[in-house]
């Protein structure tokens, strides 16, 4: 079951919140659906498109971090070291930025279509920013 469909550029994706693994985190991003905004390519981690909130303080704690996320795996920085952001993996990854190594919180993974996500993250790297939007399945 997909508890959340992403709407990004052309692409409609299907995920699932990680609430066992990071009960805080999906439940404050559910709090926050429906969710758009746009994704930019990351300039230092590789394969991925991000989301920059600033210095957004969203309130979670740290949990199920990661810095190197699968293709699918999304994970939400709460900040500290670097602003807070989203992060959406569709290759390679190692989470950084200018100011170094970061570790985000994995509380989303997209389960389907997993081919067209490279599709995302190439559009979005040549054609530039795109609209993305989280919204609860029905």
């Amino acid at each position: 079951m997909s508890d959340i469909l992403i709407f990004a550029g052309p692409f409609e994706f299907k995920a699932r919140l990680e609430t066992g693994l990071a009960p805080r985190t999906a439940e404050t991003f559910k709090s926050l659906l429906p969710y758009e905004q746009k994704a930019i390519h990351v300039r230092w981690s590789g394969e991925a498109v991000w989301i920059p909130l600033g210095d957004t303080d969203l309130g979670v704690p740290l949990e199920n971090q990661t810095c190197y996320p699968a293709p699918g795996q999304v994970l939400l920085y709460p900040g500290g070291k670097s602003e807070t952001e989203i992060l959406l993996a569709y290759g390679g990854v190692s989470f950084a930025s200018r100011m170094g190594q970061l570790a985000g919180n994995h509380f989303l993974t997209v389960t389907s279509p997993l081919e067209d996500l490279v599709k995302l993250g190439e559009l979005v790297l040549w054609e530039g920013a795109q609209t993305i939007r989280f919204a609860l399945a029905r």
